[in-house]
């Protein structure tokens, strides 16, 4: 019953809140967040079905959100002012693991696919464990909201028959213009109902359709998956053989490095080699010049060498008259040795004269004093 007519058109406000739209996707009042991560969020192409369009640049934030007012739950993302993720759980949704960092869902209300790359394993794990636990408690909650429904309709009919019998037992006049008011109140809210109710079949056989397609969406997103899988694998080969490439050249970088530094130490080497070989050049100018002045120098040697075989010519008489001279050397000083025996004797014997005459002196004086 739509007395229960506020949970329709909140019905039809969702439905009427695609993703992307601003209304309606942002957190109410009666919402709390309950899990939040991040990744990077996708949507299926809606033109092909089968590839995935990347919807935020870098990993954004992805929140489930419960309404506490509503009893529901939202997964909701927004990046910078656009919101990318506004998807009301259901029961008959499904998360799906494609990889083991990726993971999807399909919205029937949104008519899309919702795809997330997480970083991690575990933060994939941990989000389909949530969506999981938000799935059943939406189960729960919409099977407590039927049961109402239910009660309600069976107690709006059973006061409705309650109504005609006694209608039919009394005429008593107020209480009979009040029970047909109700009456008519009742039948008003049956009507209601029923009409509801068809209009819950005919969004129940359209979410069926959409369920439909978007298990087509899903077995071709299986077969895209399968074909990513390959190309995946082929781009792991790809990258294996660009690494071992990247490796090898950076083997020959290194062996390029070490010919550098040998290239380095040659040329270093190459450079003294031909310092050396400049003073070399030097020195053999040096000796080209004095190879000029040579045959100068042979006849100045010849001339030397006349000179000093003259010079040893006379050294040799001059050796000889050394000797002669050493002869005559020794010959003198024998000479003086025995000139000077003969004139020590001399003196001995002068000495002895000249006593002599000092006595005859003394002699003389004293006669010449005594006469």
């Amino acid at each position: 019953m739509c007395r229960a007519g506020g949970g329709c058109k909140r019905a039809e406000s969702e439905r009427k809140g695609p993703v992307g739209a601003a209304a309606g996707a942002v957190p109410e009042m009666g919402e709390q967040p309950i899990f939040t991560t991040r990744a990077h969020v996708f949507q299926i192409d809606p033109s092909t079905k089968k590839n995935w369009v990347p919807a935020s640049k870098q990993a954004v934030t992805v929140s489930y959100f419960y309404d506490v007012t509503r009893n529901s739950y939202r997964i909701i993302s927004v990046d910078g002012a656009k919101v990318i993720i506004n998807s009301t759980i259901t029961p008959n949704m499904t998360f799906t693991k494609t990889s083991q960092k990726f993971g999807q869902w399909a919205d029937s209300r949104a008519n899309t696919v919702f795809g997330l790359g997480f970083s991690s394993e575990q933060q994939l794990t941990k989000f389909a464990d949530k969506f999981q636990e938000v799935k059943e408690a939406a189960k729960l909650a919409k099977d407590k909201s039927q049961e109402k429904i239910e009660t309600s309709s069976n107690h709006s009919q059973a006061s409705s028959v309650n109504g005609t019998d006694d209608e039919k037992a009394s005429h008593v006049g107020p209480a009979d213009t009040h029970l047909k008011s109700e009456n008519d109140k009742l039948k008003i809210a049956l009507t209601q109902s029923a009409a509801n109710v068809k209009k819950w079949e005919i969004e129940l056989q359209t979410l069926r359709e959409s369920n439909a397609r978007l298990t087509t969406a899903l077995q071709e997103s299986a077969a895209s998956v399968e074909q990513w899988k390959k190309q995946f694998s082929i781009c792991r080969d790809e990258n294996d053989r660009l690494r071992n490439k990247i490796d090898e050249l950076e083997e020959q970088c290194s062996e390029i490095n070490r010919e550098k530094e040998k290239n380095t130490q040659l040329k270093r080497r190459i450079e003294e080699l031909e310092s050396e070989l400049r003073e070399k050049e030097t020195e053999l100018k040096d000796l080209r010049k004095q190879s000029e002045i040579i045959p100068q120098l042979m006849s100045e040697c010849e001339y030397v060498s006349e000179k000093l075989e003259a010079a040893e010519r006379d050294n040799q008489n001059l050796e000889d008259k050394v000797r002669s001279l050493k002869t005559d050397i020794e010959e003198s000083k024998y000479r003086q040795r025995h000139l000077k025996v003969e004139l020590k004797s001399f003196l001995e014997v002068l000495d002895g004269k000249i006593d002599d005459l000092h006595d005859f002196r003394r002699g003389l004086s004293k006669l010449g004093t005594d006469n």
